[in-house]
């Protein structure tokens, strides 16, 4: 919704000043002071002109709503690629509207220029949507072959333009011939120049918010397009009927033997363009749904797998997978969210049962972000936990997406003790008054556009004022997908406010992979004899846990990779992520396809050592966790 309102904002203020452009150089007219005059001295049939641009506006801005789309998931949706589509239809509309003008001062007939805009406009939505759907998404591109982002976005760019510009040049040169069709000579240009932009402003809101808050939601991106180029031939037909009307009404009436054949041609015309309409109609794939499961690594990926569940929601378009394995897959936005892969199920319970057992007596827990479920399930199993509230923005993913894992997330969602709110995380925390003994978040990738604001010291302090006392906090952090820089700005953020908290490790068979942040308000101590025997007490919790490989508490607490106070040098000089700059979506943008989690988790443990005061208990299972974390030297 924000997008959309921004894109409406920008285009639409590039249209006024090409219309405030236009009108400079008209000469100017006095208004007529008697309304009667003013309304006698419209050009006739203005009225459909305003509506064909108002249509011509509704379907640009959709359009830009459902493209953004469909290329953000092929190019990464990071603020680059969205600042890419935004440029493209910035530089399609000037190149349009400088066009357009130069035809509306010659062309004698502006409105059958305008009303054939429009009905090429039907031929470049259907260019467009075959294009982002079968061709773009298939060229042989790796992201991941670069180092420097700056290649890949050169390419991006190519694919953007070759997807985009025709129509966005077309919508361009649609402004100017509507203020040439509606001219005329005793009519002050403000008004009718005023008009035009008000029908192409007011159809371009409609078309934004309505694209992004229901088209895509209610009938997908297939059925979008359609609609679009639908509306794209009505507002054609506006131009043309009354055109046709007019010509068959002004025929010669000593020409008898031509009307006949004047009146045929102008409705084989017509049945022409409706036919030609339909066929486009008809000519709109599907999106194919390896593009939303694996995005821009697609032309590697085309055949991975077996398609469970594909849908295109009002925030995100998701996927479900299964591979030949069993395993399967979560996809939101053109990347794996969430799987049933022992690695991700490892993560996914780490980030529920270490609160849950590190808190003495949880009773309310707050997950942030849905996912697959697993991490909101691993609390189920927990006896003492009464509530668990589920913050998730897109419905799709707790009403369908989490049933697919019902088993790894002991179907949560049917679970009585939770609740699942539809709203976006910072929304709902920063609005209600509940307060929890545990949230963890476990948000998208950084790098994508507008995740970062679920990473910034406001967002950690405001869930700080939200923890009971005594209550702890997780935070996923991938070391995948990112760079050492991004890395350091989400650790050091978060123990900005949690200067006590500790890092925990999920790796990849030694490498580093992702890790998860744990944090409270006060320094906190981990009981090691009062974990084991809450560990034996509980066989679902055990077993829970040696389901992805922790036959033990130790090896739970083995993952142990820092704290605070130990990495201070570490993060020194590293600038805090803010509401105010959200600058690691900026950062984050240019790492998303380099894969250097082993060094950043190496980097990382240089300034590991056995925390003595964190851990307490017998001094056999305190020995045992050191051997563990830090284990001694051998020589050769």
């Amino acid at each position: 919704m924000a997008m959309a309102t921004y894109v409406a904002a920008t285009i639409n203020g590039t249209v006024a000043l090409i219309g405030l452009g236009l009108a400079a150089l008209t000469p100017h007219h006095a208004p007529a002071d008697d309304p009667m005059t003013d309304s006698a001295a419209r050009a006739p049939g203005s009225g459909s002109v305003y509506v064909t641009i108002a249509l011509s506006g509704m379907c640009a801005l959709g359009a830009e709503v459902i493209w953004t789309r469909l290329l953000s998931l092929m190019l990464g949706p990071t603020v680059y690629t969205f600042s890419i589509i935004l440029a493209v239809f910035l530089v399609g509309l000037g190149i349009g509207s400088s066009v357009g003008s130069l035809l509306a001062r010659v062309i004698s007939r502006p409105r059958i220029a305008l009303g054939s805009c429009q009905m090429l406009l039907t031929a470049a939505i259907a260019w467009t949507a075959w294009t982002i759907t079968k061709s773009v998404p298939y060229w042989p591109v790796n992201p991941s072959l670069s180092r420097s982002p700056w290649f890949n976005f050169q390419i991006d760019l190519v694919r953007c333009i070759w997807a985009i510009l025709p129509a966005t040049c077309l919508w361009g040169a649609s402004f100017p011939l509507a203020l040439a069709a509606v001219a005329s000579r005793n009519q002050d240009p403000g008004r009718w120049v005023g008009r035009v932009y008000a029908a192409n402003t007011v159809g371009a809101i409609i078309g934004a918010i309505g694209s992004s808050l229901f088209l895509i939601a209610w009938v997908g991106t297939q059925q979008a397009h359609r609609l679009l180029i639908g509306l794209s031939a009505v507002a054609a037909l506006f131009m043309f009927a009354p055109i046709a009307l007019s010509f068959r009404a002004n025929a010669s009436p000593g020409n008898e033997l031509g009307k006949p054949a004047r009146r045929s041609a102008g409705a084989v015309t017509m049945l022409a363009l409706v036919g030609f309409t339909v066929l486009l109609i008809w000519s709109v794939p599907k999106v194919p749904w390896g593009l939303i499961a694996y995005g821009r690594y697609l032309p590697t990926r085309d055949g991975e797998g077996r398609m469970l569940y594909v849908g295109e929601g009002m925030n995100a378009s998701v996927a479900v997978t299964e591979m030949g394995t069993g395993v399967r897959n979560f996809h939101v936005s053109g990347k794996v969210e969430a799987s049933s892969e022992s690695y991700d199920m490892r993560l996914q319970r780490m980030l529920g049962h270490l609160p849950a057992l590190l808190h003495p007596k949880p009773r309310s827990v707050l997950v942030v972000g849905c996912g697959a479920g697993v991490t909101a399930g691993s609390f189920v199993v927990h006896p003492g936990i009464e509530k668990i509230v589920i913050c998730e923005i897109e419905p799709l993913i707790p009403q369908v997406v989490a049933q697919y894992f019902g088993k790894e997330n002991y179907d949560v969602v049917k679970n009585p003790r939770v609740r699942i709110v539809y709203d976006d995380a910072r929304h709902y925390i920063l609005t209600t008054q509940e307060k929890f003994d545990i949230i963890t978040s476990d948000p998208i990738h950084p790098w994508v556009k507008g995740a970062a604001t679920l990473y910034t010291k406001e967002y950690f302090e405001l869930i700080k004022r939200h923890l009971n006392p005594g209550g702890l906090v997780t935070q996923w952090v991938p070391l995948y997908e990112s760079n050492l820089g991004v890395v350091k700005s989400e650790v050091a953020t978060f123990f900005d406010v949690f200067p006590n908290g500790t890092v925990w490790s999920n790796d990849l068979e030694g490498d580093g992979y992702d890790i998860v942040l744990l944090g409270q308000a006060d320094a906190m101590k981990i009981d090691l004899d009062e974990l084991q025997r809450r560990f034996l007490q509980d066989d679902h919790v055990a077993q829970s846990l040696k389901d992805v490989g922790f036959r033990s508490v130790f090896s739970l607490l083995a993952t142990y990779a820092g704290q605070g106070t130990d990495l201070r040098p570490w993060l020194n000089g590293v600038e805090i992520n803010r509401d105010r700059n959200l600058r690691l979506q900026y950062l984050a943008g240019m790492g998303l396809n380099l894969s250097q989690g082993g060094l950043i988790y190496d980097d990382m443990l240089i300034y590991r050592k056995f925390p003595e005061e964190l851990f307490v208990g017998s001094d056999q299972r305190v020995g045992m966790l050191r051997i563990l974390i830090d284990p001694p030297k051998t020589g050769k």
